[in-house]
């Protein structure tokens, strides 16, 4: 496919061609950030879903979490937390799972909205995500739907780098070492509740500065040296 021989930002100045009026237009007419920047110098969003499952053709997203990350520091005023209004009544699994009641979610919000919204907050920036598969799955499946294409979008997976961390030592992968609140324990960081997209976004970006704070070398990397 073409679009497999084109870097992200041709990509996205290909669909942009075809882009419907409104959040997907505008979001594909901001230029990406520079591969080469050094990371600290790159506006990026940290972002979770909670959903039903792990197939976005199938399943739904019940809540969206993100929060900025500039400068090396993690931006807590831009915090956002939105519990997606459903369309069919919430399972017994899930309400356990999420804590998220049927009533708490007929005050959520529309999902075309929220995708919207989290567009906007995308626009010119990276998107950060542990296990960023899933993020960036359910995003372009809900923009199909929604906007009739599926947005490029450029992913750090705080994830795929602690695999690889592993892998440049030698370690052995231990069966759940590269879940979010292992490789927090690694550093130290602080366990907070899981299944919860607002809480999980601020995990994943507090273990993304530790990571990067960790690499072996003596400036930060670029941007282009941590894309998934």
């Amino acid at each position: 496919m073409l679009s497999a021989l084109l870097g992200p930002d041709a990509q996205r100045r290909r669909l942009l061609k075809k882009a419907p009026a409104g959040a997907m237009r505008e979001y594909l007419a901001t230029p990406f950030p520079d591969r080469r920047s050094d990371i600290y110098s790159v506006p990026i969003v940290s972002v979770d879903f909670e959903t039903t499952g792990l197939d976005s053709k199938a399943d739904r997203i019940l809540s969206i979490g993100h929060v900025d990350l500039s400068g090396g520091e993690i931006l807590l005023g831009s915090a956002a937390h939105t519990i997606i209004q459903p369309d069919t009544s919430l399972s017994e699994e899930s309400v356990v799972i999420h804590r998220i009641t049927d009533d708490e979610a007929a005050f959520g919000k529309p999902l075309e909205t929220s995708i919207a919204a989290l567009l906007e907050a995308l626009a010119g920036k990276v998107m950060l995500a542990h296990h960023a598969a899933i993020e960036r799955g359910f995003l372009q499946q809900v923009c199909r739907q929604v906007y009739g294409l599926a947005p490029v979008v450029p992913v750090i997976d705080t994830l795929s780098l602690a695999r690889k961390w592993l892998a440049r030592r030698n370690k052995e992968v231990e069966q759940g070492a590269l879940r979010l609140y292992a490789l927090r324990e690694r550093y130290d960081l602080p366990r907070y509740n899981a299944h919860n997209a607002l809480s999980d976004a601020l995990a994943t970006a507090e273990l993304f500065l530790a990571q990067v704070e960790h690499m072996d070398s003596s400036k930060p990397p670029t941007l282009g040296n941590l894309l998934s």
